[in-house]
C-alpha cells in the first residue's frame, strides 16, 4: 500500500506570498511583482470565530510552536509529530486547556491563519486535570499539577498564535482585542498573559495594547513576564 503523504505546516496557506502580497500573480518585464496585497485580501477576508473539531490539524501546530517544551511537557511526546497528534487529540475534547471550546480562530479565506486560547483563570486546575489523569495512565507520570499560569480572578489569554505567513499583518492584534472583548462580556475586570522573559517583540505589542508587567513567574523552569490589562466598560 503506498504511504499517504503527510501533509506539512506549509500545505495549509498560500505559497506565492511575501510581506506585501498575499498572492503573487506574475512579475513585470521589470521584475516587479503584482498580485493581491494583504490589505485587500485583510479587509474582506479575515473572520475572527469559534473553533471547531476539524480546525485540530492546523491549530494542533499553531500551539505546538507557540508553546515549545510546554507542549511537549502537556503531551509527554518529544517528536514534533507525536506532540501535533496529542495536540489534535486534546483538541477535538470538551475539557481542557486547548479544548476547541476555549479557542477563538482567525481566518482568511477558510484558512486558520491564527488562533487565541483563553479561559478563565480559576478554571485552570479544572481544565489541566483531564490532561494530567491521561499523562498518569498512558505513561505513569506523576506529576500532580502543572504550574499556575494566571491567578485567579483574572481572564487569561493562555496562547495567542500566528502562522508566519500572516505575521505583520494585524491578526495578532485582532485576536487579542477578540479575547478583552470576550472577557468583558464574561464580567472581568482583568485579563492576563504570559511572555517569555526575552521576547522583547512581543512584549512590546503587549505594552501597546496597554497591558503592563505585574509580576515574573516559572513555567516549566523558564522565567515569564506575567501582564495584566485593566478592561474599561
Amino acid at each position: 500500500m503506498k504511504k499517504k503523504k503527510q501533509l506539512s505546516y506549509d500545505d495549509y496557506f498560500e505559497e506565492e506570498s511575501d510581506g506585501t502580497f498575499y498572492f503573487v500573480a506574475g512579475y513585470t518585464s521589470g521584475g516587479a511583482p503584482y498580485g493581491t496585497i494583504w490589505e485587500e485580501i485583510l479587509a474582506s477576508e479575515l473572520i475572527l470565530r469559534a473553533a471547531v473539531k476539524n480546525d485540530a490539524k492546523p491549530a494542533a501546530e499553531l500551539i505546538r510552536v507557540a508553546n515549545g517544551d510546554i507542549a511537549e511537557l502537556l503531551t509527554g511526546k518529544t517528536k514534533p509529530q507525536n506532540v501535533r497528534d496529542t495536540l489534535a487529540l486534546y483538541f477535538r475534547e470538551d475539557i481542557n486547556r486547548v479544548s476547541y471550546k476555549n479557542i477563538w480562530i482567525a481566518s482568511v479565506m477558510d484558512k486558520v491563519a491564527g488562533l487565541v486560547i483563553t479561559y478563565p483563570g480559576e478554571d485552570a486546575a479544572r481544565l489541566d486535570e483531564t490532561i494530567l489523569n491521561r499523562l498518569r495512565k498512558k505513561q505513569g507520570n506523576p506529576l500532580k499539577s502543572f504550574d499556575q499560569e494566571a491567578d485567579e480572578k483574572d481572564y487569561y489569554i493562555d496562547t495567542l498564535s500566528v502562522h508566519p505567513k500572516f505575521q505583520g499583518h494585524g491578526i495578532g492584534t485582532a485576536l487579542i482585542k477578540k479575547a478583552e472583548t470576550v472577557a468583558k462580556e464574561k464580567g472581568y475586570k482583568r485579563i492576563s498573559l504570559n511572555v517569555a522573559h526575552g521576547n522583547v517583540s512581543a512584549k512590546h505589542l503587549y505594552k501597546k495594547l496597554g497591558y503592563t508587567e505585574e509580576k515574573v513567574i516559572q513555567i516549566n523552569k523558564h522565567n515569564y513576564d506575567y501582564m495584566v490589562k485593566i478592561l474599561g466598560d
